[in-house]
């Protein structure tokens, strides 16, 4: 199968250390790099506050990984962090490279209309 790119984000306890998290992250992404792929990325936000209650917790330890694997290397990532009691919410998004792309021309076109009114 071919290598695609993902983009994972994932919501901690908020009882974990913070100091912590860097290494758990890492633990629980060897799936990938055991399955041939790669981590890209990890951008650890730190504790925020959850829009409504996971679990009966109020706030949450963000983190927002970027990596390249196949499909069935991400669907068993995250069933893997599915069945960890530390994670509170995953979310894996297949990133598209035409989108991005097209993003920023959406964007110049915007104040230009914005003139016009």
């Amino acid at each position: 199968m071919s290598l695609r790119q993902y983009e994972l984000m994932i919501i901690l306890d908020p009882e974990i250390e913070e100091r912590t998290v860097a290494p758990s992250l890492d633990k629980y992404l060897t799936v990938v790099t055991t399955e041939g792929g790669s981590v890209d990325k990890i951008d650890i936000w730190g504790r925020r506050r959850l829009a409504y209650d996971i679990k009966k917790k109020s706030e949450g330890i963000y983190a927002v990984v970027d990596f390249t694997a196949t499909p069935a290397t991400a669907k068993e990532l995250d069933r893997q962090l599915g069945l960890n009691e530390v994670v509170l919410r995953t979310k894996v998004l297949r990133r598209e490279e035409s989108k991005a792309a097209a993003a920023p021309a959406v964007a110049a076109e915007v104040p230009a209309e914005a003139d016009a009114s």
